[in-house]
């Protein structure tokens, strides 16, 4: 019997395992996915997180890999609105780094399989949870693909056997469908948006450096980070969700709106999404607990939902620790709960405000908005304070 289950092997639930295993427990991950996932979603690295990933010995790797952003620029109509600074934000990380999430992933099983070798079970698929009261039973079978890049040898190795596993604890960390949420019939609350998005990857002209610059659009926002290797993501609101839609589409949204021209044969990366925003009405049942977007979903636009599940196992792992070493820990999660839910609620405040000032405008209208935030953002205080708040700190 495994000390802790985790179901999910994505940032968070990697991360998690890390800081488990560092504590000397035993941690078996399941993970459906029978290899890594190449699509990167989440690129933005906030430095509450990144300085929490220096409790699991990746932030230096992460930080040699990854980009720094140090300031962040809103143009509208070919003008500059204001500018604001990160450096300030934080003295011990003066920046949001940016990384695609296929390495950071990558960095953080390299050194869970450091730690424990046998640790994640690629190729399994979780049907059931039951809280037997003393330990949780996880009934698995072979995930679709379960023979590919080694998931069928995944599948019998580990913690359980003859498709189940037993564990002292376990942890959802299976995304925003998450089965174990489903299992535990936890539900959610929640809404989902009218806002749409194109985005995608393209090389970089260079011309703003390592800047985020947002152009504020009567047409809708347009989006633009450096990545590393020479990349800049661009994101665009749309008027409908553009699924099928071409690289060339993307790029005609962005000429449109900015001026900037981006190669569309050089495209590598092309993604259209929409937007809701779910959070379980509890986190904790039991022997089992939920974490990052199995626990609160929330919109992407700002870039805080993996490091919120982040800051989830962060807290989290020290607790589960404690209640394995047999002390009370009661108390503890009701404040894990309560305190992870308020922090949820803020980044999906924040989230509501960051799309509501990228939605279309008339011009007359973004003209007076646009002249009354650089106004406002000409106060070093203020700029600080919405710097420190866009870095979620």
């Amino acid at each position: 019997m495994a000390d802790v289950a985790i179901v999910g092997a994505g940032p968070v639930g990697l991360y998690l395992g890390i800081l488990l295993l560092q504590q000397g427990l035993d941690v078996t991950i399941l993970e459906q996915r029978s290899s890594p996932s190449p699509h990167s979603r989440a690129i933005g690295i906030h430095p509450p997180a990144l300085s929490a990933l220096r409790e699991a010995g990746v932030a230096g790797a992460l930080t040699a890999e990854g980009l720094p952003i140090r300031n962040g620029i809103a143009r509208s109509r070919g003008r500059l609105v204001q500018g604001v600074s990160f450096a300030a934000a934080s003295p011990s990380s003066p920046f949001i780094l940016t990384l695609k999430q296929a390495r950071t992933e990558a960095i953080l099983e390299a050194r869970l399989r450091s730690l424990a070798p046998g640790a994640l079970r690629r190729g399994v698929r979780v049907d059931s949870v039951h809280d037997a009261g003393s330990h949780v039973t996880l009934h698995t079978s072979p995930s679709a693909g379960a023979g590919e890049a080694g998931g069928s040898h995944a599948v019998g190795s580990g913690a359980g056997d003859c498709g189940v596993t037993r564990a002292r604890l376990a942890v959802g960390a299976d995304g925003a469908h998450s089965t174990v949420r489903r299992e535990l019939g936890i539900p959610t609350r929640g809404r989902d948006y009218p806002d749409t998005y194109l985005m995608g990857d393209f090389p970089d002209s260079g011309a703003d450096g390592a800047t985020a610059v947002l152009y504020l659009e009567p047409a809708g926002i347009v989006e633009s980070f450096p990545l590393p290797g020479g990349l800049r993501r661009w994101v665009v609101h749309t008027d409908v969700l553009l699924d099928g839609a071409t690289a060339d589409c993307l790029a005609g949204h962005v000429f449109r709106r900015t001026g900037v021209a981006v190669d569309p044969g050089a495209n590598s990366m092309l993604s259209a999404f929409g937007v809701r925003s779910r959070l379980a009405v509890r986190l904790v049942q039991g022997r089992v607990v939920l974490v990052g977007d199995a626990a609160h979903q929330i919109s992407p636009i700002g870039g805080q939902g993996m490091n919120l599940g982040w800051l989830d196992a962060a807290a989290l792992a020290p607790i589960m620790a404690a209640a394995l070493a047999g002390r009370p820990t009661g108390r503890l999660l009701e404040r894990y709960q309560q305190g992870r839910m308020a922090a949820a609620r803020r980044a999906s405040r924040l989230a509501g405000l960051n799309m509501a000032l990228g939605r279309p405008q008339p011009a007359s209208f973004l003209s007076v908005r646009n002249a009354a935030v650089a106004w406002a953002l000409r106060n070093p205080g203020l700029n600080n304070a919405v710097a420190r708040r866009f870095t979620m700190q």
